[in-house]
């Protein structure tokens, strides 16, 4: 309209020098519709959240895997403590049986708990970006870190005492052998591997009241067949009977027939041998939980860095 407006009034003579104006009039409209695009999709562009880059996605994928592997691993172990504790018949309680709290298959339960809660957090936190839940994992590792660390420095610097309660230990689990069948797997693991029997010598086990030579039964005055030197009849037959009446035979004879030496010496030199695997192993422990904590860290930190951007482009400058 605006082009033969032109037309219709200007002279004939001049209609080649009015068109470029005119050209010019009918495209500065246009041109400032398309600069105020320009500047739309400028700021879009400034409004839109960083996305994470491949390496941010690398480590959450990876911190995933890792809490995936160790709830397994809890899930794994808390499924032993409940079978331990639902497969003893009866359940030990009453005079003679043991309560559910000194039970052994508690710890299993208890750490698999713990183990599998603390991992699932750090799971789901990686997997949904949830700050709340990367921040409770981060503690939780922070924790048990901090109590291993602890234990180590106590160990240290309570040996002798602990050497104490390790020996009171032995003696109990002698003195409630057939009692619990959890602490009798012990005992028999302990004399089996380490060649010994009793505390200090085999006859530690007159304080047992099964193994007493005033005590009632066919076990009076003997040991556990885990004292013998050869515990199968015919080399594949397992001999329940070996060590009857081992305490009434006097020192050479049952030299002969039993391992005569305490079991408290053989653990002490036993776990001395042992003390480099152990501290290898705490450290391995150690390094384990740091690796998953960093990346746990790393992802928090993405996580954060981004919904501050966020927040900043969807207010604008202050």
């Amino acid at each position: 309209m605006a082009l033969s407006r032109v037309r219709l009034f200007q002279p004939r003579g001049e209609g080649t020098r009015l068109l470029p104006q005119a050209s010019r009039l009918l495209e500065l409209p246009y041109s400032s519709f398309d600069d105020d695009d320009d500047d739309d999709g400028d700021e879009a562009a400034e409004q839109d959240p960083p996305k994470p880059s491949p390496f941010s996605r690398c480590v959450r994928y990876l911190a995933f895997l890792w809490n995936l592997l160790f709830l397994l691993l809890g899930l794994l172990t808390l499924a032993v403590g409940v079978w331990g504790l639902l497969t003893k018949s009866p359940l030990p309680v009453g005079e003679r049986g043991v309560s559910l709290g000194s039970d052994p298959m508690l710890l299993f339960v208890l750490a698999g708990l713990g183990a599998s809660t603390v991992s699932l957090a750090g799971c789901l936190g990686a997997l949904r970006a949830s700050p709340c839940l990367l921040r409770f994992f981060l503690g939780a590792v922070l924790a048990f870190g901090g109590l291993e660390l602890l234990g180590g420095l106590l160990l240290l610097l309570l040996r002798r005492r602990l050497r104490d309660a390790l020996r009171d230990l032995l003696l109990l689990c002698l003195l409630r052998y057939l009692e619990d069948p959890d602490l009798q797997f012990l005992v028999d693991e302990v004399q089996q591997g380490l060649q010994c029997c009793g505390l200090e010598s085999y006859r530690d086990w007159e304080s047992n009241p099964y193994f007493n030579c005033s005590a009632p039964g066919a076990r009076a005055c003997g040991v556990p067949a885990s004292c013998c030197r050869e515990p199968l009849q015919n080399g594949s037959v397992p001999n329940g009977q070996c060590g009857f009446g081992a305490l009434a035979l006097g020192p050479a004879a049952a030299g002969a027939l039993l391992h005569a030496g305490g079991c408290g010496a053989a653990l002490a030199a036993w776990l001395r041998g042992q003390a480099g695997a152990i501290a290898a192993g705490a450290a391995a422990l150690v390094l384990l939980e740091a690796v998953g904590a960093l990346m746990a860290l790393g992802v928090l930190g993405e996580i954060v860095a981004v919904r501050g951007v966020a927040v900043r482009a969807e207010w604008g400058p202050e």
